[in-house]
């Protein structure tokens, strides 16, 4: 393709012979002659020209135009061609003129490639950069999001078995009391069976000892509280020490009206027969007195007792109405028994012996 343009430069370039469109073109000795007049020497660039650069460009343009140009029935000639820009500024890099020490300016297209954003160029790179930074950012909140639910999660986890544990363990503390309390009534009825046992048992050795007690007797000097019909003697361990009709000034009434059993302190005082308490309390002289009322009317007095067990009510034979003492007008402690029939008193040694009984 021929052209008549001003160069760059304002040189006329001739018109140079064509081969067809674009057809093999192998350049001569004519056609490739120097341009006369004022031209630009080349200077070299790392051993290589300019215009070296410019050609191989248009070499690789003619080659994807119309395939490879030869030149093997022709004679090489240097060939001379107006200086262009380089490469690099061709393609928007005005830096390579830098480089080389000449301050060139980018091309305006350079300058426009980079605001309107050409692929490859400043504004594509910038939006580039800001979805990478996009993308990065909202990894790394999924990530934080993902370790906070992974912390949560872990929180809940260890709160849940901290209070399955206390409720564990409050289980453990109520059955272990539930336990304890169930050992301490456990022994408490194991100590109240043992109790009830022994009293028992003391009840079943004091029935035996009566028995036995019931069945002896002694004259003057008695261990026991013989029953005879119905009857029993007022006391045990006993020793007869005054009688009725004794004469003294001990007595307010010159002679003694009762019979003597002196005894230790505390010893049980029976009832003779079986009848009704009628009276019991201080009786001056003779101190603490139970009256019993047998069911004949007679009246049996116990006397100078230490303390009373029956105040009122029926009682049976043999029963313990009071125990022995030394209250009243005494020397010691003893019963004073004294058996009143109408009003008037009678030998209670000879109203015992009466009713069977050996005193």
């Amino acid at each position: 393709m021929a052209s008549n343009s001003p160069s760059p430069e304002g040189i006329d370039v001739p018109e140079t012979p064509t081969a067809g469109a674009w057809g093999e073109w192998n350049p001569t000795e004519d056609s490739a002659r120097s341009v006369r007049g004022k031209h630009r020497v080349l200077k070299q660039r790392g051993g290589l020209a300019r215009s070296s650069t410019v050609l191989g460009v248009g070499v690789i343009a003619a080659v994807g135009a119309g395939g490879i140009a030869t030149a093997q029935d022709r004679p090489q000639v240097a060939i001379s061609m107006p200086s262009l820009p380089d490469l690099p500024d061709l393609l928007g890099g005005g830096h390579a003129s830098g480089a080389a020490g000449t301050d060139t300016a980018a091309p305006a297209g350079a300058a426009a490639a980079q605001s309107t954003g050409i692929p490859g160029q400043a504004d594509g790179q910038g939006h580039g950069q800001a979805d990478a930074g996009e993308a990065l950012r909202h990894r790394i909140l999924q990530q934080a999001e993902s370790q906070q639910e992974a912390v949560e999660t872990q929180a809940r986890a260890d709160a849940e078995r901290t209070a399955r544990e206390a409720a564990a363990q409050e289980a453990r503390a109520q059955k272990e009391a539930a336990d304890k309390e169930a050992e301490t009534a456990r022994a408490a009825a194991e100590k109240a069976a043992a109790e009830k046992a022994e009293a028992d048992k003391a009840a079943e050795a004091a029935a035996t000892t009566a028995a036995k007690t019931a069945e002896g007797g002694t004259s003057g000097s008695g261990t026991g509280t013989k029953a005879s019909g119905g009857y029993s003697l007022p006391t045990s361990s006993y020793t007869l020490t005054s009688h009725y009709g004794d004469s003294g000034s001990m007595w307010s009434s010159g002679h003694h009206t009762g019979l003597d059993f002196a005894a230790p302190t505390g010893t049980p005082v029976k009832a003779v027969g079986g009848g009704k308490v009628i009276s019991a309390g201080w009786s001056g002289a003779y101190g603490y007195r139970i009256v019993l009322q047998l069911d004949d009317g007679t009246e049996v007095w116990y006397c100078h007792l230490s303390s009373m067990s029956v105040t009122s009510g029926t009682v049976g034979a043999g029963e313990t109405i009071g125990r022995v003492g030394a209250t009243g007008n005494v020397t010691g402690a003893h019963l004073h028994l004294e058996v009143r029939k109408g009003g008037s008193t009678v030998d209670p040694l000879a109203w015992l012996e009466s009713k069977g009984l050996s005193v």
